[in-house]
């Protein structure tokens, strides 16, 4: 049997040999024995499978053999199954998930938590957070009441995104080095007069945004920057028409809706994206097979963003691991991709 390409998993191991994930656990782990009812026999393949895959079992998963319940919430203060085209958090669980299976822990799902002034609530008198060793917290906007809670309680917890509550473990994306980086590239490209549509400046990652495409303007001398906040439902053919006549020849758009908003709008007005208005995005586009065009844009590691949230509980939660302060907060980067909406202004402005 030769080994599989890549890192094997668990999953794959119990497959190839026939068995439960579960089995696969109790051998790894050195359980598979008489009070298990495991046969030698079955062992004895499981075992040959992991020889001859050459799987390696996660350190962290080892020491954490054995400690409470191996079940890990996850809560988020947004629905987290959105039936929208953009969907944030379905690459952010897989992720989540794959390093659960590593971890060889499971995941609790808290979804009974009460809504409050149009925000779910995490702690709240029927909760069942203490069901779960630790949990991972996600949404643009947490209660920061409820992290210091947590805090003084001393319940192991990691947020998904960055956050200005001192002391509260994350790990992020680091929006305002990505935003600075692809609003730097509108700039070269000609750019001295740009328009940024963004939503509501409430939530770090917002905020994280704005200061970079506020960076990335100021690469430049000259530069004029046109701040607007609209979601995508108040971009209109007036708000191009006005931009355009004030002379904005680039939109750097907040969210995948608000570029598709700025596209079909622009391309009903006739003009050509990006030969009369160039449009970037802070985002990921809508989902594979959308007829929008293929957008020059920020794309966010949301995958290994998952995975990494959950190794850093995995590591708070090993009683082994002495984890340094600098290590509790980490920002991943977020790479630029060139698409196909940001070319030369058809009639560069004079800086």
């Amino acid at each position: 049997m030769a080994a599989r390409a890549g890192k094997v998993t668990q999953r794959q191991i119990a497959e190839l040999a026939g068995v439960s994930q579960a089995v696969v656990s109790l051998v790894l782990n050195g359980k598979a024995n008489d009070a298990t009812r495991i046969p030698d026999r079955t062992r004895e393949r499981v075992e040959q499978v992991i020889a001859e895959t050459g799987y390696t079992a996660n350190a962290a998963a080892r020491r954490l053999a054995g400690v409470g319940n191996k079940i890990v919430g996850v809560f988020t203060y947004e629905p987290a199954f959105p039936t929208g085209a953009q969907d944030f958090y379905t690459p952010l669980l897989a992720g989540i998930e794959a390093e659960a299976e590593q971890l060889g822990c499971d995941l609790l799902m808290f979804t009974s938590a009460p809504v409050r002034d149009g925000r779910r609530r995490l702690l709240h008198g029927n909760s069942r957070l203490r069901l779960a060793d630790g949990c991972l917290l996600l949404g643009v906007r947490m209660d920061g009441d409820e992290l210091g809670a947590l805090q003084a309680e001393g319940f192991p917890f990691v947020a998904v995104g960055r956050r200005d509550v001192e002391g509260v473990p994350y790990v992020g994306l680091d929006y305002v080095a990505g935003a600075a980086t692809l609003t730097g590239r509108v700039v070269e490209a000609g750019h001295a007069h740009l328009a940024y549509l963004h939503l509501e400046q409430a939530g770090e990652s917002i905020v994280d945004r704005m200061r970079g495409v506020e960076r990335g303007c100021a690469s430049a001398p000259g530069i004029r920057l046109d701040t607007r906040e609209v979601d995508e439902h108040a971009i209109t053919a007036d708000l191009l028409t006005g931009l355009r006549a004030g002379g904005v020849t680039a939109v750097v758009a907040e969210t995948a809706a608000q570029a598709a908003r700025v596209w079909e709008v622009a391309t009903g007005l006739g003009w050509d994206v990006p030969r009369d208005l160039s449009v970037v995005v802070l985002a990921d586009p809508p989902r594979a097979g959308s007829r929008l065009p293929d957008f020059t844009r920020l794309r966010p590691p949301r995958t290994r963003l998952g995975a990494e949230s959950l190794r850093l509980l995995g590591r708070i939660l090993d009683p082994a691991d002495e984890l340094p302060d600098r290590e509790r907060r980490t920002l991943l980067d977020c790479e630029v991709v060139g698409g196909r909406t940001l070319a030369a202004p058809a009639h560069p402005a004079q800086r």
